[in-house]
């Protein structure tokens, strides 16, 4: 196990064309920063093997000796399952979960999403020309009713899960009462707060970058902008930049977009889009109906940006998991905090400012599980995985 998982590092940096035949080159056009980054945390899980130790507690009481052994809970199944529209990054979740899982002394079963299982297969691949035994990383496809039967199975200990709400509130209700331990990933809605003194052309850029990448369908993708103050002024010229950014085919030259997963999702996106326009908020930039000249049948929705925006309606919400970010005004700091407070996810946030004392403060008070300053998008390095 310790020979092939150090083994299985150096096998994905010489695979990065291989890796890319099964996404999006937009989406995995950060490939090699990527494979560093899951290099240092497979070996990482390597290095856990020689503190995973028993401990021997003497004299706590002295007619009771105490030990304590880190036990390998069995089969674990990590789930990518898609519902409605949900799907996440293919080759990155299962990089977090088979080298912890397997480090610990643990089989695993993956369940890619079935409208992008590619990647999936190409690790399995590599793991097995790395030399992890037969067994130990199994695949399933299939939709429902393949997650029912893993999550009813008995020899299955524990489930991680990555997905939507709605998938992801089943899963953990089912597996619960199956007796199974299930960490369960489910929506976001990340906020940016923008304060008048960040450096302006930085947090526009940022913005860009982080909202409409990978088109928005991603679990840390930055679809809420709360405008404090007279940073409301500065949306004209954010949706100047959006307008600029390339929306094509995922391995053409310069395409800085790709469509959205389903013909499904691009109706759900646009239906959102509506919804707001009914609500009573300003489409400053609309995308749909967007048509490449190469692709005139993708599933396809350009950058979108919807302002003057109300915390009740349906597109803030709902998480629109697209190419689509709305805009919020506030008059405070005080009150992005309570508006960011208020919102039900909580995945990441971020703040740009060049005051210490207000990030301080925002980091302080804020409630998210990632908070970013002056970082759009605030994912954990490998050590604090």
């Amino acid at each position: 196990m310790l020979v092939s998982t150090t083994r299985e590092i150096k096998f994905i940096h010489p695979n990065h064309s291989q890796m890319r035949r099964a996404t999006s080159f937009v989406v995995y056009k950060s490939l090699r920063v990527l494979a560093t980054f899951h290099s240092k945390w497979l070996e990482r899980c390597w290095r856990l093997q020689r503190t995973w130790r028993p401990e021997h507690i003497e004299n706590h009481w002295e007619w009771l000796p105490q030990f304590a052994h880190s036990v390998s809970i069995g089969v674990t199944l990590i789930a990518q399952y898609v519902s409605n529209t949900r799907v996440d990054f293919p080759a990155m979740i299962p990089l977090w979960s088979i080298p912890i899982a397997t480090a610990t002394g643990n089989c695993l079963i993956l369940k890619p999403s079935e409208r992008d299982p590619g990647a999936a297969m190409i690790l399995a691949e590599l793991a097995k020309e790395a030399g992890l035994p037969d067994g130990v990383l199994n695949i399933v496809h299939g939709a429902a009713k393949t997650v029912d039967f893993i999550i009813d199975e008995p020899a299955i200990k524990a489930i991680s899960f990555v997905g939507s709400n709605r998938a992801g509130e089943y899963i953990f209700t089912r597996g619960s009462a199956n007796g199974k331990r299930v960490q369960a990933n489910l929506g976001a809605k990340n906020h940016a707060a923008i304060l008048p003194d960040a450096n302006k052309q930085h947090a526009l850029n940022s913005i860009v970058g982080a909202a409409f990448g990978a088109a928005g369908q991603r679990c840390m993708a930055l679809s809420t902008l709360v405008m404090v103050g007279e940073t409301k002024e500065w949306l004209n010229e954010l949706a100047e930049s959006a307008k600029s950014l390339k929306v094509n085919g995922g391995f053409e030259e310069g395409a800085d977009l790709g469509p959205v997963i389903s013909p499904q999702s691009k109706e759900r996106i646009e239906a959102l889009i509506a919804s707001a326009e009914e609500e009573g908020a300003t489409i400053l930039l609309d995308g749909r109906g967007y048509k490449p000249e190469k692709y005139p049948n993708g599933n396809w929705v350009g950058p979108t940006i919807i302002t003057n925006v109300k915390p009740h309606m349906k597109c803030y919400t709902e998480e629109i998991f697209g190419p689509v970010l709305v805009c919020l005004n506030v008059d405070s700091l005080d009150s992005a905090i309570d508006l960011i407070n208020a919102n039900e996810y909580g995945n990441g946030v971020a703040i740009f400012t060049k005051s210490g004392a207000t990030a301080t403060s925002f980091q302080k008070r804020i409630e998210a599980g990632q908070v970013g300053i002056n970082v759009p998008i605030p994912v954990s390095s490998s050590n604090y995985l």
